[in-house]
């Protein structure tokens, strides 16, 4: 820090949930007096506001300012996926990669069954990756043409995707999340994704149950115009050249996962390919292939269902999602700097003396912090940090909580729209939230797997089940590397 400690009163629980309660009726104006969902504006007011708490507390605004840019910096490899999800997008409907997914999805697959086996595809893909976010920017806007052309909700089909997505990224040991979990909690990577597989199969499952029993049932596929997915077909058809040799880029960069390079070069790589075969496949010139990737692809082919999802990408097509995410980000770091998180934390830990609360504490202190702090980043580094003592000093595995903060963390920030998740899901499925379309944000419930997975935690903290103790040689850990451990008492 830039200055003093001496000079720094830490805030007490009034104090910190100020700015918190402030920011939060500033944004509920904006959503809801005004129905303008751009949150913008509230975040940077409540920058604002927190740096005022800080001063208070007798911080410099340098202090603040260095807290506001460190939790920005650490999460920028997120902000360069964006960016690359973006060039990906605008480039792989124009290689005729995205129309050749939505081509031969509504060739193959039945209404039916199509929830379900989307949800499948998303979470293969999305293990295979190591990213939810590029997951659901290129398989995931395929899916919403192909539920397009079956006539299914957008809501429904977004749901299944973002299942899918981030089920893949929760368990996938090439995810960012999915590393730094055990790594602010002091856990093995792969011990990390065994412990989260009790509640993760679970959920998936009966996610899985759910799509089903909704493509049989709910969903009125006797509905469902053949005659309409002819027209799409042949228009895709008549504005692409459709080959099974256009997934190349998609198979391109799950190659490059499956040998387990980084993904920020991978994607890279699978816009490039993109890139080439536009060019050499579609008829794209060089000039309109950067066009493509900068601005978005446009095309007319006069179907309603599909026009919107092709005409759509590029990194221009991301900057209202990554002006959020670093708003978002630099509250994140302020609230941390200044110590408002820390202290309501603090509260929270002094309150709870048994395990199942100290676990459910987890579960829903990153839920609040990926709710207030708009950042699965921030949501799973504080609570780790916060917590881990606290698990040693009960004598359980500090695996519990890398799953809770997991469950809390990556899970739910798809669905809180003004988080970083949740901006890029609207952004990428073409929700069109900003636009007045507020029906789609049913995708939110509709996401069975997010939200399933961190009630069976709690649930398993309640009976004990899956709630591994510390091992000897753990705890031998802790000593030899001299780990906090804070003792907790009835």
């Amino acid at each position: 820090m830039s200055t003093s400690n001496s000079n720094i009163t830490k805030p007490g629980l009034g104090m910190a949930l100020l700015p918190i309660i402030l920011t939060l009726c500033v944004l509920g104006i904006q959503l809801f007096y005004f129905g303008d969902f751009t949150p913008h504006i509230p975040l940077a007011f409540g920058i604002a506001i927190t740096g005022l708490v800080g001063l208070k507390l007798g911080h410099k605004w340098n202090n603040i300012e260095e807290g506001v840019f460190h939790v920005i910096n650490i999460s920028l490899p997120s902000v360069s996926i964006l960016i690359t999800v973006g060039m990906i997008i605008g480039v792989w409907i124009a290689s005729g990669t995205v129309p050749t997914l939505i081509y031969y999805g509504l060739k193959i697959l039945s209404p039916e069954w199509f929830l379900a086996a989307g949800m499948l595809l998303c979470a293969i893909v999305s293990v295979s990756l190591g990213t939810s976010w590029g997951t659901t920017g290129t398989v995931g806007l395929a899916l919403m043409g192909i539920g397009a052309g079956f006539g299914i909700p957008m809501y429904w089909t977004a749901g299944a995707v973002v299942s899918g997505a981030f089920f893949g990224d929760k368990i996938s040991p090439l995810s960012d999340t999915t590393n730094l979990a055990p790594a602010v909690t002091g856990t093995n990577l792969f011990d990390h994704i065994r412990n989260m597989l009790p509640t993760t199969v679970p959920s998936m499952l009966i996610a899985l149950v759910i799509y089903f029993v909704v493509g049989f049932t709910l969903i009125d596929t006797s509905q469902v115009s053949f005659e309409r997915i002819d027209v799409i077909t042949i228009a895709l058809e008549e504005a692409f050249w459709i080959s099974p040799l256009m997934l190349l880029p998609a198979v391109l960069v799950i190659l490059l996962a499956i040998m387990k390079q980084p993904p920020i070069p991978s994607l890279f790589a699978g816009a490039v390919v993109g890139g080439l075969m536009a060019i050499f496949c579609q008829g794209a010139d060089l000039h309109e292939t950067f066009t493509f990737a900068n601005s978005g692809y446009s095309v007319d082919t006069g179907v309603a269902e599909i026009d919107p999802l092709l005409n759509r990408g590029g990194i221009q097509s991301m900057m209202w999602t990554i002006s959020l995410v670093l708003l978002a980000l630099g509250f994140g770091g302020a609230l941390e700097r200044v110590g408002c998180l820390q202290a309501i934390i603090s509260v929270i830990i002094s309150k709870v003396k048994t395990f199942a609360g100290i676990q459910t504490s987890a579960i829903l202190t990153s839920v609040a912090t990926n709710t207030v702090a708009g950042d699965p980043y921030l949501s799973i580094a504080l609570p780790g940090r916060m917590y881990a003592p606290v698990y040693r000093g009960m004598g359980y595995s500090p695996l519990n909580l890398s799953r809770a903060i997991e469950e809390g963390g990556t899970l739910v920030s798809p669905l809180i729209p003004w988080n970083a998740g949740g901006a890029f899901v609207i952004t990428a499925l073409g929700l069109g939230i900003s636009d007045g379309n507020f029906e789609n944000l049913l995708y939110i419930p509709l996401a069975f797997a997010c939200w399933l997975s961190p009630v069976i935690g709690i649930f398993y903290a309640m009976t004990g089940l899956f709630s591994p103790k510390a091992t000897d040689e753990e705890i031998q850990s802790w000593q030899d590397s001299g780990e906090t451990i804070e003792a907790v008492t009835a």
